[in-house]
């Protein structure tokens, strides 16, 4: 056969078959980027040729490679510029951590920061003052952890012209106190856009290099691939840029966004874009935002949160959305829809009522953060496909003392996340990071996906632990359903004829339990069957035991 590589491990889980005739899975052939066998290691002397690289990974558990259902590797370079917040758990420490980085600044010079948790400030209200003195009046731009609002400062506000509120084409906000003046505080894409488009970027060349940086600590917790849900601003090129130094490191498919005031053009634009792409990145899919956040006050609910808030959808006229989806899987295009109210969540699903299926132009809604159970049924009815991010549970608590919860309510709140109840009624589940919202670690993913609280954190009490996923559904969930996300029925599986992605586990991701697989090192993640990542010495002596 003279395959590229092979690959042997004791324990082979296919996601497909767990043995060939009676003999059970231990190796696998590779040849120009395709599975070519499968089979046990006596089959590969008739696999090898000159030129074969074969790999034995002893006790290792081989699965077919794992994928982030939603995240966002390009744009999360400039998501996450400057000052990381996500770690500050107090206001004292925000503080620092931005006085830190400022002081050595010019009193001109922009400082930036990320992951910002609302929780930390206790309920009170979020301005720009809270920030302000911290910078010392620099120009400073704080994305809040869900990336769909930010904090500015006065001076930040004065560079961009913005003194008072704003209309446009979406439903942001400017933030305003009662003399009319902006407080600093800033909802959605486009008025967080009026700030941004003064702050640094930068260059193309740089941001190339810190992908591939990303990509391959990505690939060191055994992800293989991403659906990427945006490709804004410059993106191509720094994809571009990217493969000119060298293949990606993981296989990507990007979905534009569509926005709202979208006209037939803008359509056609989206339509003609689907199948552009390179050597390992491509467009596969088209994103919408329906709604924005339940911490925001931006969701679209059923009734008010407790703030009165959350209670309309981001396009000002939801039918244009719907007219504009139906328009796309007219055109066989794939769509992705953010929703994350009960409200967004029904009318997406009311959009695509009626809608052709196909299993190769999926369907799909994103994040589902409160869901009733009536739109479970339709979900498997109509064949939309749930993607759902349940590390996401850890900026909430059980007691629903939180934001989040606070906003919704008991009732609401209690059904956060319900993972387990889509997939027990037989919807497909994708699972994801929404990475740079919540760390990227597939084997943490996978872990709470299962535990439903922060891995390596057993005192912390679970977040609807009634919604925890088997070990099996979790895999699945970043193998053969995130295959069905992408509508490639039969993918996310170690079967000849299928993609050479492969993810080698030093634990059994199906018997290891949640705590120990998520601190569980790599073995080998591989990708069109080049091994992209391989364990280091101290990684293989911990494989040995």
């Amino acid at each position: 056969m003279n395959a590229d590589l092979v690959l042997c491990a004791d324990t082979v889980h296919t996601m497909h078959t767990l043995a060939v005739g009676l003999r059970p899975v231990e190796a696998v052939a590779v040849r120009d980027g395709v599975i070519s066998a499968v089979g046990s290691r006596r089959d590969v002397r008739d696999w090898r040729g000159p030129g074969t690289e074969v790999v034995d990974l002893g006790p290792a558990v081989l699965t077919p490679g794992l994928v982030d259902g939603h995240l966002h590797p390009v744009a999360g370079l400039s998501l996450t510029a400057d000052v990381d917040l996500s770690g500050a758990r107090d206001p004292a420490e925000v503080h620092r951590l931005l006085a830190e980085a400022a002081e050595s600044r010019a009193p001109d010079a922009w400082v930036q920061a990320w992951g910002l948790d609302p929780n930390v400030f206790g309920g009170r209200p979020l301005t720009g003052s809270l920030i302000e003195n911290a910078v010392g009046g620099r120009p400073a731009f704080v994305r809040l952890f869900d990336a769909h609002s930010a904090l500015v400062t006065a001076a930040a506000l004065r560079i961009a012209g913005v003194d008072g509120p704003r209309k446009f084409d979406q439903r942001s906000t400017v933030v305003c106190g009662e003399n009319g003046r902006p407080t600093g505080l800033l909802h959605e894409s486009a008025a967080m856009e009026l700030v941004l488009a003064h702050v640094p970027v930068q260059p193309v060349a740089a941001r190339a290099a810190r992908l591939h940086e990303l990509l391959r600590s990505m690939a060191a917790t055994g992800l293989t691939g991403g659906h990427v849900m945006d490709l804004l601003g410059d993106s191509e090129e720094v994809l571009a840029a990217a493969e000119d130094l060298a293949d990606l490191p993981l296989r990507l498919r990007f979905a534009p966004w569509c926005d709202p005031g979208v006209d037939a053009d803008g359509l056609a634009a989206l339509i003609a874009a689907q199948g552009r792409g390179g050597r390992r990145w491509q467009v596969g899919a088209v994103k919408f935002m329906l709604d924005g956040t339940i911490d925001n006050g931006t969701a679209w609910l059923e009734t008010p949160d407790a703030l009165g808030e959350s209670t309309a959808a981001l396009w000002p006229d939801a039918d244009d959305y719907t007219a504009a989806l139906r328009k796309l899987a007219a055109a066989g295009v794939p769509t992705a829809t953010h929703a994350i109210g009960d409200a967004a969540v029904r009318h997406v699903l009311n959009a695509l009522d009626g809608v052709a299926r196909s299993a190769t132009v999926p369907h799909r809604v994103e994040h589902l953060e409160t869901l009733p159970g009536a739109l479970i049924e339709r979900f498997r009815r109509q064949g939309v496909v749930a993607s759902m991010q349940p590390t996401h549970c850890g900026f909430t608590r059980a007691d629903h003392s939180d934001n989040w919860s606070s906003r919704l309510g008991a009732q609401r709140a209690d059904r956060a996340w319900r993972c387990r109840d889509l997939r027990d009624a037989g919807v497909p589940l994708v699972l994801g990071s929404d990475w740079p919202v919540a760390p990227f670690d597939a084997r943490r993913g996978l872990a709470e996906a299962m535990l439903r609280r922060p891995a390596l954190e057993p005192d912390v009490p679970p977040v609807g632990p009634t919604q925890g996923l088997t070990a099996r559904m979790a895999l699945e969930g970043y193998t053969s359903h995130a295959a069905l996300a992408a509508g490639e029925p039969g993918g996310g599986r170690i079967a000849v004829g299928g993609r050479a992605d492969f993810t080698a586990f030093t634990v059994d991701p199906l018997r290891a339990g949640p705590d120990e697989l998520a601190d569980a090192p790599i073995a080998l993640t591989a990708v069109g069957g080049v091994v992209v990542y391989r364990a280091t010495l101290s990684t293989e002596s911990a494989l040995a035991r």
